[in-house]
């Protein structure tokens, strides 16, 4: 049976699995489902179609699903979707999605650290970390793995690639590709996120090429100084192995007339 401490409010038509714990004057809507093995820490505030998995944790002060804070919401029944084993640390915040029954995401195993804000509509992979005080805008996605550093902002709609880095205090308002370590202001791709490819294992598929291949196609993107549609259209000249493939299909996607268009590099 679920552990509620007695000055919780929950609404009885809430759905609270097996293992879950909720602390002091925490509020639980009444269209909220929790995964077992949750901990819902005090003063939490879910309300609205929040749907919660297995094992994550909400620390005191966070409040997630509330109305967004978008001007074309007109009270549409729409949510917030968490997956499994996600950590959601002091007053954060996620609002649900604008429109229909559209929802705001968040996947697997990813860190929100204190005071981060996450829009309506925003899509999260897994195993992302979030520093302290980040302000993500509408419509964001952000890929698996990737690492926001502290106190910035991101601008709707933009789009966060695979394992990239993104310093702290930079101006995030064009698409950061994946692999790639951005930092600044203006903002600019700076390098490969080397160490982040090592750990995730990158040195060691295909014996080395995988990483030996990304590093020779960001190369060819970031050194050259050249227009980037060329140097896609180079590349595609030859295979490229499945991070190459990655790295270029995204340039491509951004490089669209309804994205915002891929952060530079640093020349």
């Amino acid at each position: 049976m679920p552990l509620i401490h007695p000055t919780a409010v929950i609404d009885p038509r809430a759905e609270l699995a097996e293992g879950v714990e909720v602390g002091p004057y925490a509020v639980i809507g009444p269209d909220v489902q929790i995964g077992p093995d949750c901990s819902i820490g005090a003063h939490v505030v879910l309300e609205g179609r929040v749907r919660m998995g297995r094992g994550n944790r909400l620390f005191p002060g966070a409040c997630i699903g509330l109305e967004p804070q978008d001007l074309k919401y007109t009270g549409d029944p729409t949510g917030v979707v968490i997956g499994d084993d996600n950590t959601i640390r002091e007053y954060v915040t996620v609002n649900r999605a604008t429109h229909g029954e559209e929802n705001t995401r968040i996947g697997h195993g990813n860190l929100l650290m204190a005071y981060a804000h996450l829009g309506h509509n925003c899509e999260l992979g897994d195993r992302i970390v979030i520093a302290n005080g980040v302000a993500v805008a509408g419509h964001v996605v952000i890929g698996d793995r990737a690492v926001i550093g502290g106190v910035l902002g991101i601008h709707q709609f933009v789009h966060v690639g695979t394992l990239a880095m993104v310093g702290g205090m930079s101006r995030i308002e064009r698409d950061v590709p994946p692999y790639c370590i951005v930092e600044g202001h203006p903002s600019r791709v700076r390098a490969l996120n080397r160490i982040g490819l090592q750990r995730s294992g990158f040195g060691e598929l295909d014996g080395g090429l995988q990483l030996a291949d990304l590093r020779r196609t960001w190369t060819a993107i970031y050194r050259q100084r050249q227009p980037l549609a060329q140097v896609l259209t180079q590349l595609r000249a030859a295979p490229l192995r499945e991070a190459a493939e990655t790295l270029v299909a995204f340039l491509e996607a951004s490089s669209a007339p309804s994205r915002r268009g891929p952060i530079p590099g640093a020349h």
